[in-house]
C-alpha cells in the first residue's frame, strides 16, 4: 500500500518553494499585504484556464457516470477535503439532487471538517477503507484533490478505486507529483508558489474551488437541471429558495409573482414541473411524465 506514490523530498515542490514576491510582506503595511494577496490570486484563473481541456473531459465523463446512476465521490484531507464536501452538500438545495449523487470524503472522517486532523492523511490504508465502507464500484468516479500532489490518504482512496474499476480523476498543483497507477483524468492548475509558503489553502485552494464548481456546474447542465441560465431543479425548502423558484416562473412564463405562488405550490414545490404546466397548458401527471420522457430538459419538452 506504501508503493502508491513516488517518494520525494517536499521541500523540492512548487506548492512548498518561498513565493519571491512576497518575501517582506511582514513589514508591510495592512493595506499593502491585501494588495500583494490579491496579487497572488490573480494569478489564479489563468492556471486553472490552462486545465479547460482536462476539466472537460473530466465533466463528459462525470455526466456519462451520473447517466448510469453512479456517484461523484471527492476524496482529500484538510482543505482539500472540506472544499469537496462544501461542493458536494451545495448541489442538492441548488440542483435538486439526491444527497448519494455527490459526496465527499474528508481524512479524519466528519470531525475533520470542523477541527484540523492532519495526522490522519498520513495513512494510505486509511483512504482505501474509506473507499470500501462508500462501497465504491465500477459505476462511480472518484476524484481525489491533493494540491501538493503527495497525500498517502489520497492516493491510497485513488488506489482502491481504482481496483475497483471506477473511473479516477487526480487534481493537484504541482508538475512533479504522479501517483504510481494509472489514473483516467489528470487535472494540474500550476499556482506557483503561495504568498505563505506552503499554504495551499490559498491560491491552491481557490483553483480546488473554482475546478470543483466547473465540473458540478457543467455536470448539472448536462443532465438537464437548468434550463437558460436558470436553475430550474432548485428545492424550495426555505423563504428565499421559494422566493428564487417563484421568480424564475415568472421569468419564464411571464404570469404574476402572485400566480407564481400559487402554480408552484400546485407543482409540489417544483419550479421546473410549474414552467412545463404554465407553457404547455397542462397538469402536474402530463408535465412530470413530459419530462420523464424527456429526461428532466425543459428545452427539449417545450420544444
Amino acid at each position: 500500500m506504501r508503493r502508491i506514490m513516488e517518494t520525494r523530498d517536499r521541500s523540492q515542490l512548487l506548492t512548498e518553494q518561498r513565493n519571491p514576491n512576497t518575501f517582506t510582506i511582514d513589514c508591510k503595511t495592512t493595506l499593502e499585504i491585501i494588495d500583494i494577496i490579491n496579487a497572488g490570486d490573480a494569478s489564479v484563473f489563468a492556471a486553472v484556464s490552462g486545465e479547460r481541456e482536462p476539466i472537460a473531459k473530466a465533466a463528459d465523463m462525470i455526466v456519462d457516470v451520473f447517466k448510469e446512476g453512479g456517484r461523484l465521490i471527492y476524496v482529500g484531507a484538510g482543505t482539500s477535503g472540506r472544499l469537496g464536501i462544501l461542493d458536494a452538500a451545495e448541489c442538492p438545495p441548488t440542483y435538486g439532487t439526491d444527497p448519494k449523487m455527490i459526496i465527499g470524503i474528508i481524512a479524519g472522517g466528519k470531525d475533520a471538517v470542523f477541527r484540523s486532523a492532519e495526522g490522519a492523511e498520513d495513512f494510505p490504508e486509511n483512504g482505501a477503507k474509506d473507499i470500501q465502507q462508500a462501497e465504491v464500484n465500477h459505476r462511480d468516479v472518484v476524484m481525489g484533490i491533493t494540491t501538493g500532489g503527495t497525500t498517502p490518504y489520497v492516493m491510497g482512496a485513488l488506489f482502491e478505486a481504482k481496483k475497483r474499476n471506477a473511473k479516477t480523476i487526480f487534481l493537484c498543483c504541482n508538475r512533479e507529483t504522479m501517483p504510481l497507477f494509472d489514473v483516467d483524468i489528470i487535472i494540474r492548475p500550476i499556482v506557483g508558489p503561495e504568498v505563505i509558503t506552503g499554504s495551499t489553502r490559498m491560491k491552491a485552494g481557490t483553483a480546488t474551488k473554482l475546478i470543483l464548481n466547473m465540473l458540478t456546474t457543467t455536470t448539472m447542465i448536462k443532465v438537464g437541471k437548468v434550463y437558460e441560465n436558470l436553475m430550474v431543479d432548485l428545492r424550495a425548502t426555505n423563504v428565499k429558495l421559494t422566493d428564487r423558484a417563484e421568480r424564475i416562473i415568472m421569468t419564464v412564463t411571464g404570469i404574476s409573482q402572485g400566480d407564481a405562488k400559487i402554480l408552484l405550490k400546485s407543482a409540489f414545490g417544483n419550479a421546473k414541473v410549474a414552467i412545463v404546466m404554465q407553457k404547455l397548458g397542462i397538469d402536474y401527471t402530463e408535465a412530470k411524465k413530459r419530462l420523464d420522457m424527456h429526461s428532466g430538459f425543459v428545452r427539449k419538452v417545450l420544444q
